[in-house]
């Protein structure tokens, strides 16, 4: 019986340190899935082959389209002046100036056109009069020729005192002076109880709503741009774009500069503010572009990280070229359709595994994950 149990012995032995050594191959390989880090969330964009250009940054200024030192049509004292800042209406009155002169004179052109159409009134019937005593041969025929003459310069007074009273009636309506459009008073060139006389400044008004870009674009930008060409207006850290309203081909000839001005869409733009336009300087070309986010800079490299197939990334060095709104060109293993990495780049690594973020509202949970998984 003896070596029947050690038969035994030997038998199970080794089936006990296989089993053993399975179950420690299999906490080996848990202990390392449970190091490996999870999918780092990213969000992604397509590379795009894009017509593109060379451009010049040429300086300009937002301003209005419409800005007016608005003036007195009549003399006399100003009686009100709307504050600064205040904002109005096309028809609005901005000031006013004291017309109890012109009412005075209103009066006087009612009582002088009251007389003339007493006169004419009465030179009618002498002239009716005078035609039945001239039918008769009873009155000379040079006495119906005077009454005749009276009665016509009669009713030319008449005209021209109508014509007197129309002229008060009007200069009464502008002593109120008023907004030619909307916009708001920037600055008051008189106050009230000051005299002003006719064509004097009596408050600026500037269309605050209808703004665009005042740029001076140099020669050689001329022959590749035109009106409704969309450029991009750049204004610190933001950038947009809009299209060019008009070119004035009118060259400086000590800058060798022309005007371009470029419209824009009032809500955001403060007016005054120094901003850059991108306008192009030669004929646009076909090449691929990625959007600006993807782009990750290092100190001696350029890199775009491209999606694979199996949700890793490579990473792939880049050179840039021009640019055009939130695209720029690269160079370098990047063709056109090619998925990128336009968020959470930065802490990526070549090879590591991906997912790509589908709710927008998760992008501030995201990048909390990528801030721990580093």
């Amino acid at each position: 019986m003896k070596p029947e149990i050690n038969t035994m012995h030997g038998y199970f032995l080794p089936r006990i340190a296989l089993a053993a050594a399975g179950a420690l191959l299999m906490t080996w390989s848990l202990t390392a899935r449970a190091q490996e880090p999870p999918p780092a969330p990213v969000r992604v964009s397509l590379a795009e082959v894009r017509s593109m250009a060379s451009t010049v940054l040429a300086p300009g200024t937002v301003v209005s389209r419409q800005d007016a030192a608005v003036a007195a049509e009549v003399p006399g004292r100003l009686t009100w002046v709307a504050d600064v800042g205040v904002e109005v209406e096309a028809g609005d009155v901005i000031a006013r100036i004291d017309d109890h002169r012109l009412q005075l004179q209103l009066q006087d052109n009612e009582a002088t056109i009251r007389r003339l159409e007493a006169s004419l009134a009465y030179s009618d019937k002498q002239l009716t009069r005078q035609r039945q005593l001239a039918s008769q041969n009873i009155a000379a025929k040079n006495a119906l020729d005077e009454i005749e003459a009276q009665r016509d310069m009669t009713a030319q007074d008449l005209v021209q005192a109508r014509v007197a009273r129309d002229q008060t009636l009007y200069q009464i309506d502008n002593s109120s002076i008023r907004a030619p459009f909307g916009g708001r008073i920037v600055e008051r060139y008189r106050d009230a109880g000051e005299y002003i006389q006719v064509g004097g400044e009596a408050a600026r008004l500037v269309d605050t709503r209808n703004v665009e870009v005042r740029a001076q674009a140099p020669l050689s930008a001329a022959a590749h741009i035109s009106e409704g060409m969309e450029v991009s207006v750049r204004e610190g850290q933001h950038e947009r774009r809009s299209p060019i309203r008009a070119v004035i081909p009118v060259g400086d000839e000590r800058s060798r500069m022309i005007e371009v001005r470029i419209a824009l869409d009032g809500a955001d733009w403060v007016i005054g503010s120094a901003v850059r336009v991108a306008l192009p300087v030669e004929e646009p070309v076909e090449v691929v572009a990625v959007p600006r986010d993807a782009l990750v800079l290092r100190q001696n490299a350029i890199f775009v990280f491209r999606l694979n197939d199996d949700d890793t990334v490579d990473q792939v060095a880049v050179t840039t070229g021009v640019g055009s709104g939130s695209f720029i060109e690269v160079r370098g293993e990047i063709r056109g359709g090619d998925p990128v990495v336009i968020r959470g780049a930065e802490r990526l690594r070549p090879g590591q595994r991906v997912m790509i973020a589908r709710d927008e509202a998760a992008s501030a949970e995201e990048l909390r994950l990528v801030q721990q998984q580093t």
